[in-house]
C-alpha cells in the first residue's frame, strides 16, 4: 500500500491508474483494483484517534469502538474499488456534514473535558475535507465511464439497545430517488435477506426500519451526482458481541464471502437498468 497526498490519489484515479493507498495522514484508505461502476464505502470503519485529544476525551477506548462501525471495510474488502475511514467518528464523523462533524457531545455525554482549541478542530475537519476531495473525483470519474454508478455505503448498528425486534440488516432509503431506484432497493434488500449465517442467526431484512439514510455521506454523492446510487446498508452488530468487543470471525467471513457475489450481481443489474 502505498502513502500518497490527496493531490497523487486524485491524479491517479484521474488517469484511471488501479493502486492501493492511504493518505498522507493515514486518515482514509482507497483501494482501486479495476474501474467498475460499483464502490464500496466504509465512512464509520476507522478506530484511530489522534493522540493530542487522547487526555481530554471523556470518552473510553471502549465507548468509542462501541458507536463505531467495524469490520464493515472487511465485509467488502474483496470489492474492486472499496474507500474507508481510519480514524474515529469520535475525532470528526465523516457521515456528518462539516458544520457538525466535530462532536461536543457523543451519545448523551459530553465529549471534551474542555472544549477542543481552533487549531485541534481544523486539522480535524481538513480530513473530513481531503476525504470528500476524494470521493467527489472518484465518483466523478466512475459516472462519466459508466454513464451512472452505484455506491454500498456500508454501516453496522448496536442491536442490543433497541427494547424491540429490530432487523439483521435495515436499507436507509429517505434521501435517494425511490421513484427511479426502488426496485434496485428491493432487490438489495431481498438479495441480503438470502444470507446464509452461521450461529443460527436468523437473517431480516428491512427497509427505513431502524435508520432512514441520513447520512452525510449518502447525501452529498446523491446531491452531486444526479445518476449515482448511494444504498446505506447497516449491519446489527450481530457479528461481534457489542458488549465486550469480542468479534466473531466466523460471521465476519460468511458475510465478506457472501457479498462477494451478491455485490456483483447487484451491481451487474443496476449497470444494464440504468447505463445510458
Amino acid at each position: 500500500m502505498q502513502k500518497l497526498s490527496i493531490p497523487e490519489i486524485i491524479k491517479k484515479i484521474e488517469a484511471e491508474e488501479c493502486f492501493e493507498a492511504v493518505s498522507i495522514d493515514y486518515s482514509f484508505t482507497l483501494k482501486i483494483d479495476d474501474y467498475v461502476p460499483y464502490i464500496c464505502g466504509a465512512v464509520h470503519d476507522g478506530h484511530n484517534f489522534r493522540k493530542d485529544l487522547w487526555a481530554n476525551c471523556t470518552h473510553s477506548e471502549y465507548e468509542r469502538w462501541f458507536e463505531e462501525d467495524p469490520c464493515t471495510k472487511d465485509m467488502v474488502n474483496t470489492m474492486p474499488i472499496v474507500i474507508a475511514g481510519r480514524d474515529s467518528r469520535f475525532e470528526y464523523d465523516l457521515n456528518r456534514h462539516p458544520n457538525i462533524a466535530v462532536y461536543e457531545d457523543a451519545w448523551g455525554k459530553a465529549l471534551w473535558k474542555t472544549p477542543i482549541d481552533e487549531q485541534q478542530h481544523k486539522v480535524s475537519l481538513e480530513k473530513h475535507t481531503n476525504f470528500y476531495k476524494v470521493v467527489h473525483a472518484l465518483v466523478s470519474m466512475i459516472e462519466a465511464k459508466f454513464g451512472c454508478a452505484i455506491v454500498y455505503d456500508m454501516h453496522s448498528y448496536n442491536w442490543k439497545r433497541w427494547n424491540r425486534e429490530v432487523p439483521v440488516i435495515n436499507l436507509g432509503t429517505t434521501n435517494i430517488n425511490n421513484s427511479k431506484y426502488s426496485s434496485l432497493v428491493n432487490q438489495w434488500r431481498d438479495s441480503l435477506a438470502e444470507l446464509i449465517l452461521p450461529n443460527n442467526i436468523a437473517v431480516t431484512a428491512a427497509i427505513n426500519d431502524t435508520f432512514q439514510g441520513n447520512g452525510y455521506f449518502l447525501k452529498y454523492i446523491t446531491n452531486h451526482f444526479q445518476d449515482t446510487l448511494v444504498l446505506a446498508t447497516e449491519f446489527s452488530k450481530i457479528y461481534c458481541d457489542e458488549l465486550t468487543g469480542i468479534i466473531f470471525p466466523e460471521v465476519v467471513s460468511a458475510i465478506t464471502t457472501q457479498l462477494k457475489n451478491k455485490i456483483p450481481q447487484h451491481a451487474d443489474t443496476f449497470y444494464r437498468t440504468f447505463a445510458t
